[in-house]
Protein backbone atom coordinates (compact mmCIF):
# COMPACT_ATOMS: atom_id res chain seq x y z
CA UNK A 1 0.00 0.00 0.00
CA UNK A 2 1.47 3.20 -0.86
CA UNK A 3 1.44 5.36 1.91
CA UNK A 4 -0.60 9.14 2.20
CA UNK A 5 -0.04 12.02 3.67
CA UNK A 6 -1.31 10.99 7.29
CA UNK A 7 0.76 8.03 7.10
CA UNK A 8 3.97 10.05 6.49
CA UNK A 9 2.87 11.87 9.86
CA UNK A 10 4.13 8.79 11.58
CA UNK A 11 7.24 6.78 11.80
CA UNK A 12 7.33 3.80 9.92
CA UNK A 13 7.76 1.33 12.02
CA UNK A 14 6.84 1.69 16.32
CA UNK A 15 7.40 -1.13 18.83
CA UNK A 16 4.68 -3.23 19.15
CA UNK A 17 4.53 -3.28 23.33
CA UNK A 18 4.53 0.34 23.53
CA UNK A 19 1.82 1.25 21.12
CA UNK A 20 -0.21 -0.83 22.86
CA UNK A 21 -3.45 1.51 24.33
CA UNK A 22 -2.70 -0.06 28.02
CA UNK A 23 0.87 1.63 28.06
CA UNK A 24 -0.03 4.91 25.99
CA UNK A 25 -3.62 5.05 26.95
CA UNK A 26 -4.34 6.70 23.71
CA UNK A 27 -4.07 10.48 25.09
CA UNK A 28 -1.61 12.02 23.29
CA UNK A 29 -4.06 11.04 20.47
CA UNK A 30 -6.96 12.19 21.91
CA UNK A 31 -5.85 15.28 23.22
CA UNK A 32 -4.94 16.27 19.52
CA UNK A 33 -8.22 14.96 18.52
CA UNK A 34 -10.11 16.81 21.33
CA UNK A 35 -8.40 20.70 19.90
CA UNK A 36 -9.58 19.35 16.37
CA UNK A 37 -12.63 18.86 17.47
CA UNK A 38 -12.37 22.34 19.57
CA UNK A 39 -11.20 24.24 16.79
CA UNK A 40 -14.30 22.74 14.01
CA UNK A 41 -16.73 24.05 16.90
CA UNK A 42 -15.45 26.76 17.99
CA UNK A 43 -15.49 28.03 14.36
CA UNK A 44 -19.08 27.56 13.95
CA UNK A 45 -19.93 29.30 17.23
CA UNK A 46 -18.34 32.03 16.01
CA UNK A 47 -20.89 32.64 13.11
CA UNK A 48 -23.71 33.79 15.86
CA UNK A 49 -21.55 34.45 19.33
CA UNK A 50 -21.88 38.29 19.70
CA UNK A 51 -18.76 39.34 21.86
CA UNK A 52 -20.66 42.54 23.87
CA UNK A 53 -21.71 42.67 27.60
CA UNK A 54 -24.94 42.96 26.41
CA UNK A 55 -25.49 40.41 23.35
CA UNK A 56 -23.03 37.62 25.01
CA UNK A 57 -25.72 35.93 26.87
CA UNK A 58 -27.99 36.44 24.55
CA UNK A 59 -26.41 34.85 21.62
CA UNK A 60 -25.17 31.89 24.14
CA UNK A 61 -29.49 31.66 24.38
CA UNK A 62 -30.01 31.93 20.92
CA UNK A 63 -27.16 29.51 19.94
CA UNK A 64 -28.70 26.77 22.54
CA UNK A 65 -32.52 27.04 21.51
CA UNK A 66 -32.89 28.84 18.23
CA UNK A 67 -29.94 27.68 15.72
CA UNK A 68 -30.25 24.29 14.36
CA UNK A 69 -27.97 22.30 15.88
CA UNK A 70 -26.62 25.14 17.51
CA UNK A 71 -27.16 23.55 21.28
CA UNK A 72 -25.02 20.18 19.79
CA UNK A 73 -22.44 22.17 18.41
CA UNK A 74 -22.17 23.94 21.96
CA UNK A 75 -22.16 21.02 23.43
CA UNK A 76 -19.60 19.48 21.70
CA UNK A 77 -17.09 22.55 22.13
CA UNK A 78 -18.03 22.40 25.85
CA UNK A 79 -17.46 18.48 26.69
CA UNK A 80 -14.05 18.52 24.26
CA UNK A 81 -12.76 21.58 26.52
CA UNK A 82 -13.49 19.67 30.16
CA UNK A 83 -12.83 16.54 28.51
CA UNK A 84 -9.08 18.17 27.04
CA UNK A 85 -8.45 18.92 30.38
CA UNK A 86 -8.30 15.55 32.07
CA UNK A 87 -6.50 13.70 29.09
CA UNK A 88 -3.92 16.20 28.61
CA UNK A 89 -3.02 15.57 32.71
CA UNK A 90 -3.59 11.50 32.16
CA UNK A 91 -0.83 12.11 29.29
CA UNK A 92 0.84 14.22 31.57
CA UNK A 93 0.91 11.70 34.13
CA UNK A 94 1.43 8.49 32.27
CA UNK A 95 4.36 10.73 30.85
CA UNK A 96 5.60 10.71 34.64
CA UNK A 97 4.48 7.34 35.25
CA UNK A 98 6.96 5.54 33.02
CA UNK A 99 9.62 7.99 33.30
CA UNK A 100 9.30 8.50 29.60
CA UNK A 101 11.24 12.43 30.38
CA UNK A 102 14.65 11.42 30.58
CA UNK A 103 17.35 13.39 28.15
CA UNK A 104 16.36 13.61 25.32
CA UNK A 105 13.06 14.22 25.57
CA UNK A 106 13.39 16.28 28.92
CA UNK A 107 12.84 19.87 26.62
CA UNK A 108 9.84 18.54 25.28
CA UNK A 109 8.94 17.34 28.16
CA UNK A 110 8.28 21.27 29.24
CA UNK A 111 6.64 21.90 26.00
CA UNK A 112 3.92 19.45 27.09
CA UNK A 113 3.80 21.38 30.38
CA UNK A 114 2.94 24.11 28.85
CA UNK A 115 0.24 22.55 26.62
CA UNK A 116 -1.61 21.46 29.39
CA UNK A 117 -1.35 25.01 30.88
CA UNK A 118 -2.64 26.70 27.71
CA UNK A 119 -4.94 24.53 27.55
CA UNK A 120 -6.62 25.07 30.89
CA UNK A 121 -6.18 29.11 30.15
CA UNK A 122 -8.21 28.46 26.95
CA UNK A 123 -10.63 26.50 28.78
CA UNK A 124 -11.02 29.49 31.92
CA UNK A 125 -11.15 32.22 28.89
CA UNK A 126 -13.98 30.11 27.58
CA UNK A 127 -15.46 29.76 30.45
CA UNK A 128 -16.00 33.96 30.81
CA UNK A 129 -17.07 34.52 27.03
CA UNK A 130 -20.33 33.27 28.72
CA UNK A 131 -20.88 36.17 30.46
CA UNK A 132 -23.94 35.00 32.99
CA UNK A 133 -24.43 34.82 36.26
CA UNK A 134 -22.65 31.59 36.93
CA UNK A 135 -18.99 33.45 35.67
CA UNK A 136 -19.05 36.01 37.77
CA UNK A 137 -16.47 33.90 40.30
CA UNK A 138 -14.54 33.18 37.18
CA UNK A 139 -14.54 36.88 36.11
CA UNK A 140 -13.84 38.71 39.43
CA UNK A 141 -11.90 37.00 41.94
CA UNK A 142 -9.79 35.13 39.05
CA UNK A 143 -8.74 38.31 37.84
CA UNK A 144 -8.46 40.08 41.26
CA UNK A 145 -5.50 37.37 41.84
CA UNK A 146 -3.86 38.60 38.83
CA UNK A 147 -4.07 42.17 40.49
CA UNK A 148 -2.59 40.47 43.89
CA UNK A 149 0.62 40.06 42.42
CA UNK A 150 3.82 42.59 43.59
CA UNK A 151 4.52 45.62 41.59
CA UNK A 152 3.22 44.07 38.54
CA UNK A 153 0.08 43.05 39.55
CA UNK A 154 -2.21 46.26 38.33
CA UNK A 155 -0.56 46.68 34.96
CA UNK A 156 -1.29 42.71 34.27
CA UNK A 157 -4.63 43.44 35.59
CA UNK A 158 -5.20 46.30 33.03
CA UNK A 159 -3.76 44.22 30.20
CA UNK A 160 -6.05 41.48 30.97
CA UNK A 161 -9.46 43.47 31.60
CA UNK A 162 -8.77 46.66 29.61
CA UNK A 163 -9.03 48.83 32.24
CA UNK A 164 -8.45 49.44 35.69
CA UNK A 165 -12.13 48.27 36.78
CA UNK A 166 -14.36 45.21 35.25
CA UNK A 167 -16.10 46.67 32.31
CA UNK A 168 -16.85 45.94 28.27
CA UNK A 169 -13.28 45.74 27.70
CA UNK A 170 -12.77 42.86 29.88
CA UNK A 171 -14.97 40.63 27.26
CA UNK A 172 -13.14 42.08 24.16
CA UNK A 173 -9.90 40.96 25.75
CA UNK A 174 -11.39 37.50 26.59
CA UNK A 175 -12.69 37.02 23.74
CA UNK A 176 -9.60 38.16 21.60
CA UNK A 177 -6.96 35.71 23.60
CA UNK A 178 -9.69 33.15 23.60
CA UNK A 179 -10.23 32.80 19.85
CA UNK A 180 -6.37 34.49 18.70
CA UNK A 181 -3.85 34.65 21.06
CA UNK A 182 -4.33 31.36 23.67
CA UNK A 183 -5.28 29.53 19.93
CA UNK A 184 -1.66 30.62 18.34
CA UNK A 185 0.28 29.08 21.06
CA UNK A 186 -1.15 26.32 21.12
CA UNK A 187 -1.16 25.26 17.96
CA UNK A 188 2.48 26.56 17.35
CA UNK A 189 3.40 24.85 20.40
CA UNK A 190 1.47 21.98 19.86
CA UNK A 191 3.53 21.44 16.21
CA UNK A 192 6.60 22.18 18.20
CA UNK A 193 5.76 19.39 20.52
CA UNK A 194 4.37 16.45 17.97
CA UNK A 195 7.88 17.61 16.03
CA UNK A 196 9.82 17.08 19.14
CA UNK A 197 8.39 13.56 19.86
CA UNK A 198 9.77 12.45 16.54
CA UNK A 199 13.16 14.28 16.78
CA UNK A 200 13.28 12.94 20.21
CA UNK A 201 13.53 9.07 19.08
CA UNK A 202 9.22 8.72 19.28
CA UNK A 203 8.13 6.37 22.28
CA UNK A 204 10.50 5.56 24.96
CA UNK A 205 11.77 2.43 24.75
CA UNK A 206 14.76 0.28 26.24
CA UNK A 207 17.96 0.01 24.04
CA UNK A 208 17.27 -2.87 21.13
CA UNK A 209 19.70 -5.33 22.74
CA UNK A 210 17.19 -5.33 26.03
CA UNK A 211 14.20 -5.00 24.48
CA UNK A 212 11.82 -8.30 25.47
CA UNK A 213 10.35 -8.28 22.16
CA UNK A 214 11.74 -6.95 18.52
CA UNK A 215 8.41 -7.12 17.37
CA UNK A 216 6.75 -3.28 15.51
CA UNK A 217 3.69 -2.16 13.78
CA UNK A 218 3.55 -0.55 11.02
CA UNK A 219 2.67 3.03 9.99
CA UNK A 220 -0.51 1.48 8.11
CA UNK A 221 -1.72 -0.10 11.61
CA UNK A 222 -1.03 2.65 13.41
CA UNK A 223 -2.70 4.94 11.59
CA UNK A 224 -5.80 1.77 11.61
CA UNK A 225 -5.79 2.21 15.26
CA UNK A 226 -5.78 5.75 15.29
CA UNK A 227 -8.93 6.07 12.78
CA UNK A 228 -10.79 3.16 15.33
CA UNK A 229 -9.71 5.54 18.31
CA UNK A 230 -10.74 8.85 16.76
CA UNK A 231 -14.63 6.93 15.71
CA UNK A 232 -15.05 6.06 19.04
CA UNK A 233 -14.30 9.20 20.41
CA UNK A 234 -16.49 10.95 18.06
CA UNK A 235 -19.22 8.47 19.08
CA UNK A 236 -19.42 8.69 23.13
CA UNK A 237 -18.90 12.53 22.56
CA UNK A 238 -21.39 13.05 20.09
CA UNK A 239 -23.84 11.16 22.94
CA UNK A 240 -22.34 13.10 25.83
CA UNK A 241 -23.31 15.99 23.93
CA UNK A 242 -26.78 14.81 22.90
CA UNK A 243 -27.98 14.00 26.19
CA UNK A 244 -25.73 16.22 29.12
CA UNK A 245 -26.33 19.86 28.12
CA UNK A 246 -23.59 22.33 28.40
CA UNK A 247 -24.44 25.22 31.38
CA UNK A 248 -26.48 28.06 31.32
CA UNK A 249 -27.31 30.55 33.41
CA UNK A 250 -29.34 34.30 32.95
CA UNK A 251 -26.92 36.98 30.95
CA UNK A 252 -24.97 38.68 33.33
CA UNK A 253 -26.95 41.89 33.17
CA UNK A 254 -23.68 43.91 35.42
CA UNK A 255 -20.19 43.12 36.33
CA UNK A 256 -19.64 44.07 39.53
CA UNK A 257 -16.90 43.84 42.70
CA UNK A 258 -19.07 40.58 44.40
CA UNK A 259 -19.00 37.26 42.93
CA UNK A 260 -21.97 36.20 44.52
CA UNK A 261 -23.05 32.71 44.93
CA UNK A 262 -20.56 31.28 42.04
CA UNK A 263 -17.95 29.17 41.90
CA UNK A 264 -15.07 28.86 39.73
CA UNK A 265 -15.24 26.21 36.99
CA UNK A 266 -14.24 22.67 37.87
CA UNK A 267 -10.66 22.09 36.88
CA UNK A 268 -9.60 25.79 39.50
CA UNK A 269 -11.94 24.97 42.37
CA UNK A 270 -8.75 23.63 44.14
CA UNK A 271 -7.56 26.77 43.75
CA UNK A 272 -10.47 28.33 45.01
CA UNK A 273 -10.48 26.26 48.69
CA UNK A 274 -6.67 27.50 49.16
CA UNK A 275 -8.17 31.18 48.80
CA UNK A 276 -10.47 30.11 52.26
CA UNK A 277 -6.80 29.66 53.74
CA UNK A 278 -4.83 32.94 53.41
CA UNK A 279 -3.73 35.52 51.43
CA UNK A 280 -4.88 35.42 47.57
CA UNK A 281 -1.46 36.23 46.30
CA UNK A 282 0.15 33.21 48.38
CA UNK A 283 -2.61 31.10 47.99
CA UNK A 284 -4.07 32.10 44.52
CA UNK A 285 -0.98 32.59 42.98
CA UNK A 286 1.93 31.51 44.30
CA UNK A 287 1.33 27.86 45.25
CA UNK A 288 -0.14 26.95 41.89
CA UNK A 289 3.14 28.64 40.52
CA UNK A 290 5.29 26.41 42.92
CA UNK A 291 3.19 23.29 42.24
CA UNK A 292 3.91 24.32 38.26
CA UNK A 293 7.15 24.54 38.90
CA UNK A 294 8.15 21.47 40.59
CA UNK A 295 5.88 19.27 37.91
CA UNK A 296 8.46 21.18 35.64
CA UNK A 297 11.81 20.46 37.47
CA UNK A 298 11.55 16.47 37.42
CA UNK A 299 13.14 15.70 34.73
CA UNK A 300 16.03 18.38 35.61
CA UNK A 301 16.44 17.83 39.22
CA UNK A 302 15.28 14.19 39.90
CA UNK A 303 17.32 10.79 38.83
CA UNK A 304 16.88 9.58 35.60
CA UNK A 305 15.22 6.29 34.58
CA UNK A 306 17.30 3.47 33.80
CA UNK A 307 17.58 2.35 29.96
CA UNK A 308 16.28 -0.49 30.80
CA UNK A 309 13.35 0.09 32.82
CA UNK A 310 12.04 2.02 29.39
CA UNK A 311 8.98 1.44 27.95
CA UNK A 312 6.81 0.20 31.16
CA UNK A 313 4.45 1.84 33.96
CA UNK A 314 6.20 2.54 37.54
CA UNK A 315 10.07 1.69 36.82
CA UNK A 316 11.87 1.35 40.20
CA UNK A 317 14.34 3.87 39.75
CA UNK A 318 11.73 6.61 38.64
CA UNK A 319 10.05 6.37 42.12
CA UNK A 320 11.23 9.84 43.36
CA UNK A 321 9.08 11.38 40.33
CA UNK A 322 6.00 9.12 40.57
CA UNK A 323 5.62 9.67 44.11
CA UNK A 324 6.47 13.25 44.07
CA UNK A 325 3.15 13.62 41.37
CA UNK A 326 1.28 11.43 43.67
CA UNK A 327 1.32 13.68 46.01
CA UNK A 328 0.95 16.48 44.18
CA UNK A 329 -2.40 14.65 42.19
CA UNK A 330 -3.96 13.87 45.73
CA UNK A 331 -3.77 17.37 46.78
CA UNK A 332 -5.01 18.85 44.03
CA UNK A 333 -8.05 16.29 43.96
CA UNK A 334 -8.40 16.66 47.65
CA UNK A 335 -8.66 20.06 47.50
CA UNK A 336 -11.08 20.49 44.16
CA UNK A 337 -13.37 17.54 46.32
CA UNK A 338 -13.44 19.83 49.11
CA UNK A 339 -14.72 22.70 47.41
CA UNK A 340 -17.60 21.04 45.62
CA UNK A 341 -18.86 19.39 48.57
CA UNK A 342 -18.59 22.65 50.56
CA UNK A 343 -21.82 24.30 51.41
CA UNK A 344 -22.75 27.46 49.09
CA UNK A 345 -21.26 30.55 50.98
Amino acid sequence: MRPSFFHHLHPPTIPASQSRFRYTLGAGGYSVFLTLVLLVSGALLMFYYVPTPAEAGPSIQMITFLVPFGALVRNLHYWSAQILVVVAAIHMLRVIFTGAYNSPRRFNYLLGLSLFVLALFLDFTGYVLRWDEGVRWALVAGTNLVDSIPWIGPGLYRLVMGASQPGPAALTRFYTWHIFGLVVLLLGVGVWHIFRVRRDGGIAVPPPEQRSTPQRISRFELVRREGLAALIGTAVLLLVSAFIPAPLAPPMSEVTSQAADSSAPWFFLWVQQLLKSGDAFWMGVFVPLVVLAVLGAIPYLLPAVKPDELGRWFPRSGRPAQVLALILVLAVLGLTLAAALAPPA
